[in-house]
């Protein structure tokens, strides 16, 4: 299903009344709790390289996404730009990142010669399009998920564009540090979770009344558009991908999330979708918008050495663990929200353009995690039709 060209988030008039709003005009969402950050890591941390980066931010949007990810605050970074359709928001955004220059859009920033790099944090229709625009404009890209909206066709574009290009692309997946993901990745690296056989990952975000957003993008959104939090449990892991999947969908009773009331004419509020694994293993990954209580994203693993539920265990009673931490913070960047994960992500993307390698979510990983879901959708809307995924591999 095509979607229409998005640009910057931004709050639309809604019929129904929007979300309470924060002292600063952000909406509060669930995710965005900030985590304490380890101050005391911070002192061992070593920068690698004097150098700093001029950066472009676009996208306040209805929870000062922009602003999150502490681009502001690292010692490598001068936030040289900002960008919103909302000249009010532009102007908080401004204030936020310690930035004068705004433009009104992010297609006008992108041509800003200035820039070296260009942070999306604009409505996800708009991601692949803006991140195009910019890699093809000479600038390293960083974006928020997902990668790609319901587009096998845009996943094709970004992945040639960022070949072509040569510049850096990282999508920034939060699940990718939440620190027992991070764990699961460092264990899987060393050799010592051999195979995964069996994991699962799961997205709940309740969405009771319809969140505000430019032209209404989430309001009914297939749930697995909107994958990569979940998808993370496996891809972040292993650095694999899904091959197939069989997908099934429970229509929703909340009015605002059946098909006739929202423009993807989705009729679904929670999708499940069974993977077939790239290592021949089997995945569950669940997104809900429509099941109250306890939400945010978690996953779990089942591996030939052992599980991985909120911690190690292997068959062997005097195996511990190896003790894994994530790496320090610069000083005054902070860990932030969605599990702590902003700081190391932003992070990860600056030193991934300082060293010149590239990032921990590379393009490949980016639509691996994202594809699948796409295929997901449309195998719910088919009963749960076994269907194959396209494969991304650098």
């Amino acid at each position: 299903m095509s979607q229409a060209s998005r640009e910057s988030v931004q709050t639309a008039g809604a019929t129904t009344p929007d979300p309470p709003e924060s002292t600063t005009g952000a909406v509060e969402i669930q995710g965005f709790e900030e985590a304490v950050t380890d101050t005391e890591a911070a002192k061992n941390w070593q920068p690698v390289s004097d150098r700093k980066i001029r950066v472009g931010i676009a996208g306040y949007g209805v929870c000062g996404f922009g602003a999150k990810f502490h681009f502001q605050d690292h010692p490598n970074v001068t936030v040289a730009a900002v960008a919103d359709l909302d000249a009010d928001k532009c102007a908080e955004l401004s204030k936020l990142c310690r930035c004068e220059t705004m433009y009104s859009s992010c297609e006008e920033m992108n041509q800003d010669d200035s820039l070296e790099a260009v942070f999306i944090a604009t409505d996800a229709p708009s991601h692949a399009r803006l991140a195009i625009e910019a890699l093809k404009a000479g600038k390293h890209v960083a974006s928020a998920v997902p990668a790609v909206f319901g587009s096998l066709e845009d996943a094709d574009a970004l992945f040639e564009t960022v070949k072509t290009t040569g510049r850096k692309y990282m999508m920034f997946e939060t699940s990718y540090f939440h620190h027992d993901l991070y764990c699961m990745r460092e264990m899987y690296r060393a050799g010592d979770l051999g195979k995964v056989i069996y994991a699962e990952g799961e997205y709940w975000h309740y969405f009771g009344t319809p969140l505000s957003a430019h032209r209404r993008w989430r309001t009914g959104l297939p749930p697995q558009w909107y994958p990569t939090h979940s998808n993370a449990y496996y891809v972040g892991v292993t650095g694999g991908s899904f091959t197939e999947v069989s997908c099934m969908g429970i229509p929703s009773s909340i009015d605002h999330l059946k098909p006739e009331n929202n423009e993807f004419q989705n009729p679904f509020g929670t999708e499940i979708a069974l993977f077939r694994t790239s290592e021949g293993g089997m995945a569950r990954m669940a997104v809900s918008w429509d099941t109250p209580g306890q939400g945010g994203e978690r996953g779990r693993i089942r591996t030939q050495n052992g599980t991985y539920y909120g911690e190690f265990r292997s068959g062997q009673k005097d195996q511990v663990p190896p003790a894994i931490t994530r790496p320090p913070l610069p000083p005054g960047v902070g860990a932030g929200g969605h599990g702590g994960s902003h700081g190391y992500l932003m992070s990860e993307f600056v030193e991934a353009i300082l060293l010149d390698r590239d990032p921990l979510i590379d393009i490949a990983q980016s639509l691996n995690m994202t594809v699948g879901g796409i295929v997901a959708h449309e195998s719910a809307l088919k009963d749960g039709e076994l269907m194959k995924i396209p494969q991304y591999v650098l």
